[in-house]
């Protein structure tokens, strides 16, 4: 449970659904003293299994894990499961356990590299096809493993929520509070992702170059694409201006302390980012791509993939015009209001029930 959509989800869910009488426990292929781990143990709403404890997050790809979640399937009516390779191995669990554990996976995004893979198809066939429900979190998503699988049978329709609560009271941070190096009249630009290619800091690094010096970048997140971020930020010599601030658990904090919100990611699920960022009271700002489109078009400012002077200019746009800035912040918080969480809870409870289970 890295930094990342489908991990915030669980960490945000998890009590919810314990809330609304679902028994529902946790098992993780791997952990290192990860944040929302703790956060989530803190609260002591779930027994937490780990199966991996180590720095190595390869160890979740170890096959071995199949044989000890063969032994937890029994336990349970439903294995709700996120994410490859734990995709793979329930599947092979409960068919070498004979549990009658019903399997759910949820979709988090438009395409990964095996949907594009043909020699891959005939295998993610036969794993989705052991799966009693395949919940996908966009229209597009459905749409897309429909026409992959050959079929809507087992698909389900519920998008991410956000519990929109914990944003709207958040209490914002003097800039100076949350960053010596920042005055008050800054302009700051925040973005919360885990630095994976999929997510594109660079563009928005390179942005930054065609802004005014009070324009400053906060990027939340770890990831394997962070040491190369840094490096752009140092060649651009942008040090002064670029500001990595790890992962972090006070993100609402965060969003209200910024002046603009970014995500300019090459492809999304239902970023829970992005709904956030239209929650946060401020103007977000998303790349033109599946996922975020659908999300923003009609509330916030799209940029095309990839388009760092696209992004400066809007930008620029919004910080010389106060009522567009203030008519684009008013129309993200209405879109926000369409993913709630109490709305996903609910329908993800009709559907457990539904498996009778």
């Amino acid at each position: 449970m890295e930094t990342g959509g489908a991990e915030k989800l669980i960490l945000d869910t998890i009590p919810h659904y314990v809330k609304a009488g679902i028994q529902m426990d946790l098992l993780l292929l791997w952990d290192h003293q990860q944040p929302f781990v703790e956060a989530l143990r803190a609260s002591g709403c779930c027994n937490i299994f780990v199966l991996k404890e180590s720095e190595n997050k390869k160890d979740i790809y170890s096959p071995g894990h199949i044989l000890k979640i063969k032994k937890y399937l029994k336990d349970y009516d439903i294995a709700h499961v996120h994410l490859f390779p734990a995709q793979y191995f329930a599947v092979f669990a409960r068919m070498i356990s004979g549990a009658k554990t019903k399997l759910v996976f949820t979709e988090h995004n438009t395409t990964n590299r095996r949907i594009n893979n043909k020699l891959f198809k005939p295998v993610e066939r036969f794993i989705y096809s052991r799966y009693h429900k395949l919940v996908c979190i966009t229209q597009e998503i459905y749409d897309i493993y429909a026409t992959y699988l050959g079929g809507n049978r087992k698909l389900a329709l519920i998008n991410n929520g956000v519990d929109l609560s914990i944003i709207k009271s958040a209490v914002h941070y003097n800039k100076s509070a949350l960053l010596p190096q920042l005055a008050d009249e800054d302009k700051v630009i925040l973005q919360v992702a885990a630095f994976r290619p999929q997510k594109d800091q660079a563009t928005l690094i390179k942005a930054l170059q065609k802004l005014p010096d009070s324009f400053k970048l906060l990027l939340v997140g770890v990831g394997e694409c962070l040491d190369d971020c840094r490096e752009l930020t140092v060649a651009l010599d942008l040090q002064h201006r670029v500001f990595f601030l790890g992962q972090r658990m006070d993100v609402p904090r965060l969003l209200k302390s910024a002046d603009y919100v970014v995500l300019s990611s090459h492809y999304e699920g239902l970023s829970l980012s992005s709904i956030e960022g239209l929650a946060s009271g401020k103007p977000f700002l998303a790349s033109r791509v599946p996922g975020l489109k659908e999300i923003v078009d009609g509330a916030g400012l799209l940029f095309d993939e990839g388009d760092d002077a696209g992004l400066a200019a809007q930008l620029l746009q919004l910080d010389q015009d106060p009522q567009l800035y203030k008519d684009i912040a008013i129309k993200c918080c209405a879109k926000a209001e369409q993913y709630d969480i109490d709305q996903m809870i609910k329908k993800h409870i009709t559907l457990y029930k539904s498996l009778g289970a």
